[in-house]
């Protein structure tokens, strides 16, 4: 299975101490070189958020549809990590791009890219058993990590995860 990921799922993840949920789910993440970065030049007190692109199960691949990445960026005001992210998962045909952001996700299902955020990766993580519930991770992310969901949304996830 080939997973592309944007830099937020990976940095909030780690920020929450279950990163290696992803390992875990889907055994190998793809990154772009500008997701890389971005985790790479996280704030000093985010070490492990800094240290993701450098986990064995991580691989990180450059970009080679550079026209894409600009379409995106200039006409779609598209942040350059997603941007990349979404061309990436373009061009290796990817199973699954993860990504929480609203224009990332339009543009990725515009161009039929098949999509899951953070939290339907907690509801996966404990459908397989991985975690017990999915209501306390989902708190950490809200306080430790600034992951904004909406009231119904919460409330959504918390039913789907039969909680």
């Amino acid at each position: 299975m080939t997973v592309v990921s944007n830099t937020s799922p990976l940095s909030n993840l780690s920020a929450i101490g279950h990163i290696e949920l992803l390992a875990q789910i889907y055994g190998r993440i793809t990154i772009p070189t500008a997701v890389a970065n971005e985790l790479a030049s996280a704030a000093p007190e985010d070490l492990g958020v800094r240290e993701v692109p450098n986990l064995a199960w991580i691989e990180i691949r450059p970009v080679a549809n550079q026209s894409l990445v600009e379409h995106l960026v200039s006409d779609r005001q598209i942040h350059i990590g997603e941007a990349e992210a979404i061309a990436l998962a373009v061009e290796l045909n990817a199973d699954r791009l993860i990504i929480d952001e609203r224009l990332g996700r339009r543009e990725a299902n515009r161009l039929g890219i098949p999509i899951v955020g953070i939290l339907g990766i907690l509801v996966a993580a404990k459908n397989r058993g991985l975690i017990s519930a999915v209501r306390p991770l989902m708190d950490e992310l809200i306080a430790q990590a600034d992951f904004r969901v909406a009231p119904q949304l919460y409330t959504e996830i918390l039913v789907m995860a039969g909680e």
